[in-house]
């Protein structure tokens, strides 16, 4: 069983956890079957519910919402950004995010 995890910025704040918070209850519904899935499967979850983007840069797909995520440390996956998909490919912007959070937890090890 995987270990999942959300982002934590240096000031405390969770940007992830605070978005899914924010989100109806229905879309929230989805994204914690998506997160049990990934903590039941680990990293062998693949599409629908799951795509590589970029390097270490995953990206899990609980409907129109898109999480982006890095396996960390042992059996420990990290949720770094969440945004609502609007386009067939993730915007630059996005994955920027997810990227720079990313690295700074792996400069932190």
């Amino acid at each position: 069983m995987w270990n999942i995890v959300f982002y934590v910025d240096h000031r405390g704040k969770c940007p992830p956890g605070e978005f899914i918070e924010e989100l109806p209850v229905m879309e929230q519904a989805k994204i914690r079957n998506v997160l049990r899935l990934l903590q039941e499967f680990g990293s062998n979850l693949s599409m629908p519910h799951a795509k590589q983007i970029k390097g270490k840069l995953w990206e899990l797909r609980p409907g129109g919402i898109r999480l982006f995520y890095f396996a960390y440390i042992g059996q420990q996956f990290v949720i770094l950004h969440g945004y609502r998909k609007q386009s067939q490919k993730a915007p630059d912007r996005e994955i920027e995010i997810a990227m720079r959070r990313m690295q700074e937890l792996m400069d932190e090890v």
